[in-house]
């Protein structure tokens, strides 16, 4: 199959928020953002989807070469051989690929999120390079931009748990850190289990899940106030990104968090008109110097 149609199938099949976003790019850079979301999804398929341990591992140490050729100019995959084209035009570093494959790797370990130092980390591997790998392609000019990228996919990691709380308790996965969730006395099968009919214990869970609410509608805040006007046009993606993100948040709010009972889910037709509005926003904002926003 032709590279840039297996990337473009692989982004389209997911359902990604994400894909909502890349319609509204220039065909070179939508190219360019399917290869490295189709790389995205490579390799979380292989940590959600494979259950033996050690074929997981083998798989992930293929790509971990395959980034390696993709920058030697040799790869071999099909996705490969679309980053050797993206990044031929635009300047994504080798590290942000491998500290990608080394966040799928903590999932395929089964190592546990003690801290939220540790939360942190993941956070950064698995959606602060991504931020990075998209500004790269979008276009900035500040410094500051990085930290636009990195707190937004702090903000967009944090909703993915807190909609995905209980779908990632099948696969044996709580990314909410235990030190947290001791102080706020719950327990790994309260989790499992959701909302029930002990007050206590749902007292408590939703108390757990607004603090890390709370610390996303922060991260989305810390983002808005570090973009930089000199970059605001160029980055509308993120900002459209952000903003279905946001509508998620909004949606697990408005189920009062029990996304047990109601999973916190956007139609794709929802998602479309979010970031059409976010979109039809900015080139307002552009003549008018409207403030940023993400609700939508």
């Amino acid at each position: 199959m032709n590279p840039e149609k297996y990337c473009e199938d692989k982004t389209r099949g997911s359902g990604s928020s994400f894909f909502y976003a890349f319609l509204f790019l220039s065909p070179e850079k939508r190219r360019a953002m399917m290869a490295l979301y189709a790389f995205c999804r490579e390799v979380d398929d292989i940590a959600d989807e494979i259950k033996e341990k050690e074929v997981a591992v083998r798989k992930l140490a293929f790509w971990q070469e395959e980034v390696g050729k993709v920058f030697a100019g040799n790869a071999r995959h099909p996705v490969g051989m679309e980053l050797m084209w993206t990044v031929a035009h635009y300047p994504i570093e080798k590290v942000m690929l491998t500290e990608m494959i080394e966040g799928m790797m903590m999932d395929v370990m089964g190592k546990p999120t003690v801290t939220d130092k540790d939360l942190d980390l993941y956070c950064y591997r698995v959606a602060g390079v991504v931020g990075l790998m998209s500004i790269a392609v979008f276009g900035y000019t500040q410094e500051a931009s990085k930290t636009f990228a990195l707190r937004m996919g702090d903000a967009l990691q944090l909703t993915n748990i807190l909609r995905d709380v209980y779908e990632d308790t099948k696969i044996d996965r709580i990314y909410l850190p235990q030190q947290t969730r001791a102080q706020f006395q719950v327990t790994d099968q309260d989790i499992r289990n959701g909302f029930g009919d002990n007050a206590e214990t749902n007292a408590n869970l939703k108390a757990l899940l607004q603090h890390y609410l709370e610390k996303a509608e922060q991260a989305y805040q810390d983002a808005l106030a570090a973009l930089p006007s000199e970059d605001r046009q160029s980055l509308t993606p993120s900002l459209m990104m952000g903003a279905i993100y946001y509508a998620h948040l909004a949606k697990i709010k408005a189920v009062d968090f029990d996304v047990w009972q109601h999973p916190a889910r956007l139609t794709p037709l929802k998602k479309i008109w979010v970031a059409w509005k976010a979109y039809r926003y900015e080139k307002k904002a552009a003549k008018k110097d409207l403030p940023l926003r993400i609700d939508f």
